[in-house]
């Protein structure tokens, strides 16, 4: 397989790489200070040295065999390697191609990854990805610079048409990336997670032997229908079409009724599996959507300290919109 770009293609990636360096990456550089260690960590640990705990200690780095044996508490101490590996597990399913406004869910994928993307391979980390259309078609093995996030893009704003219609099976894409990486990552799922199988066990093996951030995608039409009148609704993956009128309340009730019900499930999904999740909407502002979420994983690092979670974000998952 070859991995030249057309040339039109690679213009339109370093265009839309190049508006975000100038908008979105600007504004985090601000006001993040460089300190991106909120958003990731190295998986490179070295044990450097044994001390006694002390206040604010994380209590997940006590050494609970020296503590036994002195009969006060140690911790350990390592030294930690920056460096990190990092993969983007990509649901491109017809799904993310929905957008009440001007701006579709994969958009706003695509902004996403270019942005984490180039965050991470600018401070000397490597970037893969793995796409799912309709089986998981496409992997981008791991590899550092910008030349490589521009492939990724181009990858991204050049998918090929699903080659049938079918249900999304999340857990299958997810079983399937799971041998791909190797080595402990940094692995972001970047999915709406419309999925005709559950996936919350698969993507609990997945958190196992990685760090895994899931970055949920949605459009506000999904939560609440305006009264709209009578609409033909299309399943964007089977075709399935059905006339349904949204000046019914009690039709949008019923509605309100089931997107409730569907997020709960999705948040005892994330739950269970252990992981932190970014939700970000098509009218979403990328850069205060990160900021945010930066936010959200610095304050769990002091949960170890005894500080207590607002209620809101003990469901791992934080309302951005």
């Amino acid at each position: 397989m070859t991995n030249v770009v057309p040339l039109d293609s690679a213009r339109s990636a370093e265009r839309a790489l190049r508006k975000l360096e100038w908008t979105v990456l600007r504004r985090l550089d601000g006001l993040l200070h460089g300190d991106y260690k909120t958003l990731f960590r190295g998986f490179g640990l070295d044990l450097a040295d044994l001390r006694e705990y002390q206040y604010h200690d994380d209590v997940r780095h006590i050494d609970w065999n020296v503590t036994a044996r002195l009969d006060t508490p140690y911790v350990r101490e390592y030294n930690e390697d920056r460096d990190v590996t990092a993969w983007f597990l990509l649901d491109t399913s017809p799904s993310v191609d929905f957008g009440s406004g001007e701006v579709r869910k994969r958009s706003v994928s695509t902004d996403f990854v270019a942005v984490l993307a180039r965050i991470l391979t600018r401070h000397g980390n490597r970037v893969g990805a793995a796409f799912y259309g309709d089986t998981m078609d496409t992997v981008v093995p791991a590899r550092g610079g910008r030349r490589h996030v521009l492939h990724i893009m181009h990858r991204m704003l050049h998918r090929p048409l699903p080659t049938r219609a079918a249900s999304t099976n999340l857990q299958e894409f997810l079983r399937a990336a799971f041998p791909v990486m190797p080595r402990r990552s940094l692995v972001f799922v970047v999915s709406d997670f419309i999925s005709a199988t559950p996936w919350g066990p698969a993507l609990a093996q997945i958190n196992e032997r990685h760090e895994v951030i899931a970055v949920r995608l949605y459009d506000p039409l999904e939560h609440e229908l305006p009264d709209l009148g009578l609409l033909t609704m299309q399943d964007a993956e089977t075709g399935e079409q059905v006339y349904v009128d949204t000046h019914d309340r009690g039709f949008r009730r019923r509605f309100v009724k089931a997107a409730e019900e569907r997020e709960a499930r999705l948040r005892a999904g994330f739950r269970d599996a252990g992981v932190d999740v970014l939700e970000l909407s098509t009218n979403d502002d990328l850069a205060d959507a990160i900021l945010r979420f930066a936010d959200l994983r610095k304050r769990r690092s002091h949960l170890a300290a005894g500080a207590v979670m607002p209620r809101a974000e003990q469901h791992h998952v934080v309302p951005l919109a």
